[in-house]
């Protein structure tokens, strides 16, 4: 029950009826004992940097977790930000600190990261090949950089968004080999799909995968349907692969961390979640 001690989390984006998190996160908070709640808060552009501001005038407000469209101007108006929003260019959490400053960080690649870790693959020193040099492509990169991934190739139809985030790699993280337009897997450990391909079904796929190895980690975010065609055909090469609703439960808790509430695990949120 929300009460006076509450702790909300505010879910800022625009609109809600789409908005997953409450319905995960809310029964964990129950089930677990802790007074906290995530609220949806649905703003639109213009009106969200004067009301984030005064949203954390709240005195119960703990934090926030952004979505869609506010990523990116979040991270404009926090009074610190991770390395992880410094390369992805977006922010996806703000918490509030006890000296009143906001602290942002991105945890959409986090999720990912997180997934491919618990499958008991490794990402330090391997090669890593993306499709997608957007808002999730990035936040990917930047957490596949964190983890020590030796050299990332990219890939994007936009050029300048690709070069930009390549850019911003060799900035924050000079150690790793970032390599721009290619479209070839072959020899890659890790494959991704940052892309929306497969959200349509005569989609073509990202990659052909006949030039991925069997032994590749495959990963994919579109959420549509849990096994893209460009799962499938990974799959069909015996590739292990994660699904795009993974990086959803495998992010939160890292989220839960950030804000300093108890942690769990994944497959505790599948089984508790409402989704």
């Amino acid at each position: 029950m929300i009460n006076g001690n509450t702790k909300l989390i505010a879910h800022l984006g625009y609109p809600t009826h789409t908005f997953k998190a409450p319905l995960i996160y809310n029964p964990y908070f129950e089930k677990s004992g802790i007074d906290a709640a995530v609220i949806p808060m649905g703003c639109r552009s213009e009106d969200y940097p004067a009301f984030l501001r005064l949203v954390f005038k709240l005195s119960n407000i703990h934090g926030a977790l952004v979505t869609m469209p506010h990523k990116i101007t979040t991270v404009g108006l926090l009074d610190e930000v991770s390395k992880s929003v410094q390369v992805a260019g977006a922010c996806n959490a703000v918490r509030l600190n006890a000296d009143g400053k906001l602290i942002g960080d991105m945890f959409d690649g986090e999720g990912f990261v997180r997934g491919v870790l618990r499958r008991g693959r490794q990402i330090n020193g391997k090669r890593g090949i993306m499709a997608g040099a957007g808002g999730v492509g990035s936040a990917i990169a930047a957490s596949l950089a964190q983890a020590g991934i030796a050299e990332l190739a990219l890939y994007d139809a936009h050029a300048p968004m690709m070069n930009e985030l390549a850019e911003r790699l060799r900035l924050h993280y000079p150690e790793v080999n970032v390599v721009t337009g290619v479209v070839d897997p072959d020899g890659y450990d890790i494959v991704v799909n940052a892309t929306p391909l497969g959200m349509k079904d005569n989609d073509p796929l990202p990659f052909d995968v006949s030039r991925i190895s069997p032994s590749a980690f495959v990963g994919e975010v579109v959420l549509k349907q849990e096994i893209t065609p460009f799962l499938a055909a990974a799959r069909a090469r015996s590739c292990e692969f994660q699904v795009g609703i993974d990086m959803l439960f495998e992010q939160i808790p890292a989220y839960l961390e950030f804000f300093g509430f108890p942690t769990t695990t994944a497959e505790y949120l599948r089984e508790i979640a409402h989704v």
